[in-house]
């Protein structure tokens, strides 16, 4: 658990740090670091998506994730806990919430999560998870001077989603193929961009409905497999 632990120090020093170069910062350079931001995100998601073997897995992976998550309602699940922190800390005009919900999505979705944790369950390596820590802590940097201090609460789904995979790293190794890896990382990306989407304002859209995407990803690479299924 250590890789998980440095991972969410590291997003609380970066959140404190980007309450310090805050201010003094004109609301015109926040809006474009900001921008700045959803393109470098956008790039992110799309590097990730590309790593698709299988592009109708994806697709049908989107579709049956965004059923489940629309009938779960799981972004009304994400934003009440955001409102919940929000009272408690007394933000103002929903920039707690905001910030919670769009950085603990960007820091739980991906390979570098996945990975960083299983192999820091198996095996004691943490690298992969202290390479994160340095992204996730930098980016927080940023993330806070321009949407607030509610990106420190992302440190708590951090150490739920990466511990959870490091205590549980053994019973998923063996399970996890490389090509599910790869469908999970793909299908991740695209909800990354979607997070790019909604940080440039381009379109709004309800990313943690998504969610379950990741899951049929995995679902369906071990049904293609299992049916060998040639397309």
């Amino acid at each position: 658990m250590t890789g998980t632990i440095a991972n969410a120090a590291a997003i609380l020093v970066g959140t404190g740090l980007g309450l310090l170069f805050r201010k003094g910062i004109s609301e015109s350079i926040n809006k474009t670091v900001m921008s700045g931001i959803g393109l470098a995100v956008g790039l992110i998601g799309f590097k990730m998506a590309f790593k698709t073997e299988n592009e109708l897995i994806v697709i049908l992976s989107m579709v049956l994730g965004a059923i489940v998550g629309e009938l779960l309602n799981i972004e009304g699940w994400l934003q009440r806990a955001g409102n919940f922190l929000e009272a408690k800390v007394g933000g103002g005009e929903g920039q707690v919430a905001r910030a919670f919900v769009t950085t603990s999505l960007i820091y739980c979705v991906g390979a570098m999560a996945i990975m960083g944790a299983l192999e820091d369950g198996l095996t004691g390596n943490a690298t992969t998870l202290y390479a994160k820590s340095l992204l996730d802590g930098t980016s927080a940097v940023i993330f806070t001077s321009t949407m607030g201090f509610g990106v420190a609460f992302s440190a708590i789904p951090v150490l739920i989603y990466q511990g959870s995979i490091t205590l549980l790293a053994g019973a998923l190794k063996a399970f996890l193929t490389p090509s599910m890896i790869n469908e999970m990382t793909a299908t991740g990306g695209l909800l990354i961009v979607g997070i790019a989407s909604n940080i440039l304002g381009i379109k709004e859209i309800k990313v943690g409905n998504l969610l379950p995407a990741i899951l049929f990803a995995v679902l369906l690479s071990w049904l293609w497999v299992k049916l060998n299924i040639n397309i």
